[in-house]
């Protein structure tokens, strides 16, 4: 994929040396360098030197229309990144590291960032920082009033973010009603986090439209919860009888990154919902007992 990418750019970026080797570069090309860690100058510096192989800071200046005020200090922020290697002499030249070399060396340094960035973590949760942290915000909810815990959840993903959040904090009931779609997602996120809510006692019920597709899913849920079917597509989650976020749109019409979310934290209007709940659950078929 990498070299395609690369073949694609060069091909696509270089117009020919008899339009003084003018660079048309496109931008979804440019757009995937960004992936190495590269902005758009240096994406269309370093392109511009693996079609020549080596070449001068002026030269690639007009190749790839960068401002020769910013070529120097782009071409020294791509020999840090091991893009590029500088050849000494006058004028001073640049020479293309090969792409394949330049891939292993990002993925060396993306590891070796992500391991220090992960010790870093480890260190701060071990540390007094952390409860001094926990303590400032134990302390700032007792000022809250009752009615400021409430908050919209913008994307899907930041939904099932605050429901794992949600899940591992419960102590007592966890009750999910979903969509058939919604079921799928919710063993891929929220899978781990209900097995060990399961393990700590929390009673787990799980709401949906059983079908075909999802069946296998919803026997899966069965290992660790509760579930019946359902024709209705209301979609929430109600946690400890206090907590309750539920979604607004019909998550069949709606993209992801525009999915909306309402999270509550209010006992007395959630405990009149898992009321309302309670009495649609007996009426609700037990998966197990589903006709095949």
């Amino acid at each position: 994929m990498f070299f395609t990418i690369i073949n694609q750019v060069i091909k696509n970026i270089v117009k020919t040396k008899e339009v003084d080797e003018k660079m048309i570069v496109q931008n979804d090309f440019l757009n995937k360098l960004k992936d190495f860690g590269l902005n758009s100058y240096e994406s269309k510096l370093w392109t511009a030197l693996l079609s020549r192989g080596v070449s001068t800071a002026g030269e690639l200046s007009d190749i790839a229309n960068v401002p020769r005020s910013r070529s120097y200090d782009v071409l020294e922020s791509l020999e840090k990144k091991g893009f590029i290697l500088m050849k000494l002499g006058k004028p001073i030249k640049y020479i293309a590291v090969p792409p394949e070399e330049v891939l292993e060396r990002v993925k060396k340094r993306v590891v070796a960032e992500a391991d220090t960035k992960t010790k870093i973590l480890d260190k701060v949760k071990k540390s007094k920082l952390l409860d001094e942290l926990n303590l400032l915000h134990t302390q700032g909810i007792d000022l809250v009033d009752p009615t400021d815990f409430s908050g919209t959840l913008k994307s899907r993903n930041n939904i099932y973010n605050h429901l794992e959040t949600l899940i591992k904090n419960s102590t007592k009931s966890i009750i999910i009603m979903t969509s058939e779609k919604g079921l799928l997602r919710k063993h891929d996120s929220l899978k781990k986090a209900l097995t060990k809510a399961k393990e700590r006692g929390v009673s787990i019920k799980v709401a949906a439209p059983i079908t075909k597709e999802n069946e296998d899913t919803a026997k899966s849920f069965t290992q660790f919860a509760e579930v019946r079917n359902t024709e209705d597509k209301a979609r929430f989650a109600l946690i400890d009888g206090k907590e309750l976020t539920f979604m607004l749109l019909d998550d069949e019409k709606v993209h992801p990154s525009y999915d909306v979310g309402v999270w509550v934290n209010n006992k007395m209007f959630a405990s009149v919902l898992e009321g309302m709940f309670s009495l649609f659950w007996q009426k609700m078929k037990p998966f197990n007992s589903r006709k095949k």
